[in-house]
């Protein structure tokens, strides 16, 4: 009996030490902050797309870590990208190319990247803007505070010929930062830093400016004085050597027109700024709650915006075209132990490298259906070669592929650009039927992709003509806690 019993405590000593060591991996396991700011495009200031900008905050994350100067969005649109970025998968896989086809229907079993890490004994938690909002996926997430509204302007503001052209919408807010949704959506991921003893977390924080309308307390519009608003340099005959299908997607008879008949470009474009610059202290509110909580030593944190946003270059409004001003958006990641502060990569990269990176780092299984691969080589090595382009979508069989020093781009009837940024970084000068650049075309040609998933159903409710109503994400209540 002596010696059964001996045994049995040598097993419940060896099964007690493994209980132990299981419990001690898990709290070594990295945490991932993941932070999206919608419609941020590059005018960040360590990106420097606009001399004005200020954005002290973003810029302390990018100087912790790694900035990708290079980085592309999968689609210039919110639901495609995020769509895309969260499943790994890109639109011409999945046919999830427009704002108005949701995601779910069609990728019904893909698993999402905060679901991925749930599924791996991690919390999943978020609040705010990551799903495009109308079809949010509350089964990625153990709880997620919706989105709620904003203050309103007031009257004379809403009445001001010069805080609207057309539906492009800003205006002037007689409110407190407090006020607005974006501060409630960082104060729950403060919230939830300022809480000891969690188990590994993923936890997304979703910012919603600079999305339109871009209405922010007054404070903000203060920064940047009106006239002293530095405009983009636009040509008059920026256009004239873009094909057809490129000058249909600029629309320059549309809001570009209604902004210069209005005189409102100056007005908008001090709009988009402010917008960035209270979205740039929701970003910093959040960063201070990770620095003084336990967890700072031990988080990823992951910045990106979803698309960029044309104010006018182009002749364009808006995110949805194929140009440098579309595709191009922030990302920057800090990972303790592999990233050197203040580093920069200027390889050019698109948002499908993210879920694999993110698996990479943390440890857990990378999927075979993902359509990017890791970045983990360029995180600890930024200047190594990496060949492999960037590539954006916007609708069934447009693309653009952008490497280091081109960008190519073809349309669905065979129209082209050519962009060679070393010589043109505005884009202004289209080589498409150069001669000389033909082997270039056909290098960049080989990346677009094979697969171009037929159109994915469009949401009936907006008027798409489809029978069969397919929302997401719909809910009344404020806060919602996912159901596995």
């Amino acid at each position: 009996m002596g010696r059964a019993l001996l045994g049995l405590m040598l097993l419940l000593s060896l099964i007690l030490c493994g209980e132990t060591r299981v419990e001690a991996a898990e709290t070594e396991r990295p945490n991932v902050l993941f932070i999206a700011v919608d419609d941020l495009n590059d005018w960040i200031s360590c990106l420097g797309g606009h001399p004005d900008c200020k954005t002290p905050n973003i810029d302390r994350l990018a100087s912790r870590g790694l900035l990708f100067t290079n980085s592309h969005c999968a689609a210039p649109a919110c639901n495609p990208s995020r769509a895309a970025l969260l499943t790994g998968i890109r639109p011409s896989s999945s046919g999830v190319y427009l704002n108005s086809q949701p995601w779910r229907p069609v990728m019904q079993d893909a698993v999402t990247l905060p679901q991925h890490f749930r599924n791996h004994g991690y919390q999943s938690i978020g609040s705010g803007k990551i799903f495009h909002g109308r079809y949010n996926d509350y089964g990625s997430w153990d709880d997620y505070l919706k989105q709620t509204g904003d203050p309103q302007p007031t009257q004379a503001v809403l009445k001001d010929p010069h805080s609207r052209a057309g539906t492009i919408i800003w205006g002037v807010l007689d409110a407190q930062d407090q006020e607005m949704s974006d501060y409630k959506m960082a104060n729950y991921a403060i919230d939830f830093l300022s809480t000891p003893d969690q188990k590994p977390f993923f936890l997304a924080c979703g910012i919603y400016r600079p999305h339109m309308p871009w209405q922010v307390p007054r404070k903000y519009y203060d920064m940047y004085p009106l006239d002293k608003i530095q405009l983009p340099n636009v040509p008059e005959h920026d256009l004239d050597d873009i094909p057809p299908a490129g000058v249909r997607m600029a629309k320059p008879g549309g809001d570009h027109a209604k902004i210069l008949k209005t005189e409102n470009w100056r007005y908008a474009v001090q709009a988009y700024l402010a917008s960035i610059a209270f979205a740039d202290v929701q970003v910093g509110r959040v960063l201070d709650a990770l620095d003084a909580s336990p967890y700072a030593n031990n988080t990823i944190v992951v910045l990106w915006g979803d698309h960029g946003w044309h104010l006018g270059e182009k002749k364009h409004w808006r995110k949805f075209s194929l140009w440098e001003e579309a595709t191009r958006a922030p990302l920057m990641m800090v990972v303790p132990g592999v990233t050197q502060a203040g580093t920069k990569c200027d390889q050019a990269v698109d948002f499908m490298n993210i879920y694999p990176t993110l698996c990479e780092l943390c440890e857990l299984p990378r999927g075979d259906h993902l359509d990017g691969i890791s970045m983990v080589s360029l995180l600890k090595d930024p200047a190594q070669t990496w060949e492999r382009p960037a590539l954006t979508t916007h609708g069934r069989l447009n693309h653009a592929v952008r490497d280091n020093r081109y960008r190519l781009i073809r349309y669905q009837n065979g129209d082209e650009e050519l962009y060679d940024h070393n010589q043109d970084p505005m884009e202004w000068k289209n080589l498409a039927d150069d001669p000389q650049y033909a082997e270039t075309k056909q290098r960049l040609a080989k990346w677009f992709p094979a697969k171009n998933a037929p159109d994915a159903p469009h949401d009936a409710s907006l008027g798409q003509g489809k029978k069969k109503k397919q929302q997401q994400g719909k809910g009344k209540s404020k806060k919602k806690s996912a159901q596995p």
